[in-house]
């Protein structure tokens, strides 16, 4: 299956591998994916559930209570979402969301979609990383509406 975007989806969509059980808070409802450095890049992100999984986070209550009932998928594409910023809070500031840690950039997500079906991939990277077209074509019938953003 293709689809008819003349836009490469290395353009309008990136990837953001995260570990295990970060991967599934997401879609659970953490609106913050804490980094070491800051992405210029706004966008869709697919979410990549990496191959591993960090085992002290689970003893987290927020974590414990985000992730109760959901499957640790990993090595899949789980969902989407739309990375809409990224800062730091400000020293004296309260942090922005119960999931910034201080001192790191915050990747502020929204829109966040769960695929009914994860896309089996193995590969994956810590920064944003390009999908090929055939990821992107894999994604599209589980999210008709996901489509490059209108820049005119």
């Amino acid at each position: 299956m293709t689809t008819n975007h003349t836009i490469e989806p290395g353009e309008w969509i990136r990837v953001i591998t995260l570990r295990q059980p970060w991967a599934t808070c997401v879609l659970a409802g953490k609106d913050i994916e804490n980094r070491p450095r800051p992405w210029s890049w706004r966008g869709w992100l697919l979410l990549h559930a990496g191959l591993k999984t960090e085992r002290a986070p689970l003893k987290d209550p927020l974590v414990a209570t985000a992730i109760r009932g959901r499957q640790l998928h990993t090595g899949a594409i789980i969902g989407v979402a739309r990375l809409a910023d990224c800062h730091t809070d400000a020293t004296d500031a309260p942090p922005c969301s119960p999931w910034a840690q201080p001192g790191a950039h915050h990747l502020v997500l929204a829109d966040v979609q769960e695929l009914a079906l994860p896309i089996p991939i193995t590969r994956g990277q810590l920064g944003p990383w390009r999908p090929s077209q055939d990821l992107v074509d894999q994604i599209l019938p589980q999210l008709p509406h996901l489509a490059p953003e209108d820049t005119s």
